[in-house]
């Protein structure tokens, strides 16, 4: 069946993921292809101390992204769009969105990025002897009853973006369990929250003197596996997705997932001892564990994949931004001897450069530090480079460095997993604007982890394709039964493993000694916060 014949009859699947700065529509076939996308671009918005988006911002920008998918569609294949075999929607993980028993909004939506509830994540972190980090949920909603706000004994359910539009949109207050296990930890045995910490969490309200009569348990989305059912698109909801009406009602929707889970549905890392890096304008690793950690690191957060396997993620705040600053100064540069820059021939020239640049960067050291970097306890950024009189200086080590830098924060809590842990990894899955020179950030994220990275062209349609080929394996595994491992390795990803690359035992020696350096000026980037800051 051909694409055009496929959407005429309501076959394909559709993946709808919120992003930061952009809602993303992806339409595939059975086998995973995209077939359409659309798209609809939006900002989050610092209002009375908190990052927010508003639930206009929200469904306005669903309408127009899905719009934007309509249009596309009718323009390429010239039908329309009535139905899907299954729809899923995915977004930013984290975050507090709280209701009433009326289903009223409590407080506007604090997403993951606001910084407000240090005291509730360390109090949770120690009481819990788990990592709870700032962003989540359960940290949002501690810290409101630790700041004894008046809204917290009405919660009657909070939940994450996903699962705020899969419910207005199917009714069913669920989530899959790797956006869960970003609200509350998650029991691997269990597939379910861990009701042990759910009983300490429930000592803490009830001595907490705020009036909540409420349990946990009762206000926490239900907790779904992936390939699992998660209801149907109500007419009310096919109304709010579409409203000119065109839309059916009564498709099946997959469980609501978060962007770690689509990433690693996307890059086909949900297999133990697989892994994936994401690198863009911050950057986050994770790694698909065999057993459990053997303590608590502030550094690592445990999360699931959307089958409910453990996952490491070290996730930090920045990355790329640096050398995107650099790079302009080299156009600029350019610009000034009277030629007409190409920025795609720069970045790869100039990212390309730094292959032929010493392992160890020649005794070349920055901090990329734009945003404060909790992996290593900053909590503010300054932008740094120094070197010594008899460093090497010059382009390919100054660009390798740039690079290295950029991994750094990673590197150093990587390093608690692959050494002190000693966890193993036989392959990560690379994807990003870091990855898109051929073979260079590859090859150096490949010295960072001191495993082979892949690389694959699909990994570039990111977290709407991966939460559309889950909505396609809750369909297949009806029939099936399969794992979602075997449904990516047989049905999505055959054939196609993506261009790996292995670092040299010297480029790997070489990151090393540079992140010794690394490590080594942490306290000269701590009095350069102090400098710049003041």
């Amino acid at each position: 069946m051909d694409a055009k014949q496929l959407i005429a009859e309501g076959k394909a699947f559709l993946g709808i993921e919120f992003g930061s700065t952009r809602i993303k529509a992806v339409l595939i076939d059975g086998k995973g292809t995209p077939i359409a996308s659309g798209g609809h671009g939006w900002e989050n918005r610092y209002e009375n101390g908190v990052w927010t988006y508003t639930m206009d911002d929200v469904w306005e920008g669903l309408k127009d992204c899905y719009a934007d998918l309509k249009k596309g569609v009718a323009n390429q294949y010239g039908v329309k769009l009535t139905g899907f075999s299954a729809i899923g929607f995915s977004a930013m993980m984290h975050g507090y969105l709280a209701f009433n028993d009326k289903d009223e909004l409590l407080v506007p939506f604090r997403t993951w990025r606001n910084t407000i509830t240090e005291e509730a994540a360390e109090k949770l972190t120690k009481e819990f002897n788990y990592n709870i980090p700032q962003r989540w949920s359960i940290a949002h909603l501690y810290q409101a009853i630790l700041n004894k706000e008046p809204h917290v004994k009405d919660v009657a359910f909070f939940t994450t973006l996903a699962g705020y539009v899969h419910w207005k949109l199917t009714g069913e207050k669920v989530l899959g369990v790797g956006d869960a296990s970003g609200m509350f930890p998650i029991d691997t045995e269990t597939g379910n929250y861990d009701q042990g910490m759910i009983e300490k969490f429930d000592k803490l309200v009830a001595a907490s003197g705020t009036g909540c009569t409420w349990k946990l348990s009762d206000i926490l989305p239900k907790v779904l596996s992936a390939g699992e059912s998660a209801g149907t698109l109500t007419a009310e909801g096919a109304k709010l997705l579409d409203p000119s009406g065109e839309l059916a009602a009564g498709i099946p929707v997959c469980p609501p997932e978060g962007d770690a889970g689509t990433g690693m549905v996307a890059t086909n890392s949900v297999a133990k001892r697989t892994g994936n890096i994401s690198a863009g304008t911050s950057v986050f690793a994770m790694i698909v564990l065999e057993k459990a950690l053997s303590k608590v690191y502030p550094q690592i957060d445990l999360v699931t994949t959307p089958d409910g396997a453990l996952v490491a993620m070290v996730h930090c705040n920045n990355c790329t931004t640096e050398i995107n600053a650099w790079v302009n100064v080299f156009k600029e540069f350019y610009e000034l001897m009277g030629q007409k820059a190409d920025m795609n021939e720069l970045f790869t020239k100039l990212y390309s450069v730094a292959l032929e640049g010493a392992p160890d960067c020649g005794g070349l050291l920055s901090y990329n530090y734009t945003a404060g970097e909790p992996v290593t306890g900053f909590d503010k950024g300054a932008l740094t480079f120094t070197r010594s009189a008899e460093a090497a200086f010059n382009l390919g080590n100054f660009m390798r460095m740039q690079l290295y830098s950029a991994l750094g924060a990673l590197k150093s809590g990587m390093d608690l997993l692959l050494k002190s842990e000693d966890v193993k990894v036989d392959e990560m899955l690379g994807h990003g604007g870091y990855f898109k020179t051929k073979g260079v950030g590859q090859r150096i994220a490949a010295a960072a982890v001191g495993a082979p990275v892949s690389v694959m062209e699909t990994a570039g349609e990111g977290g709407a394709w991966g939460i559309a080929l889950l909505a396609a394996y809750m369909e297949a595994n009806k029939a099936s039964g399969q794992s979602l491992q075997d449904y990516l390795n047989k049905e999505i990803f055959a054939g196609n493993k993506g261009e790996k690359l292995a670092a040299s035992e010297e480029e790997i020696k070489g990151f090393e000694a540079f992140m010794a350096q690394y490590m080594k000026g942490l306290p000269m980037e701590q009095e350069a916060v102090k400098l710049v800051n003041e």
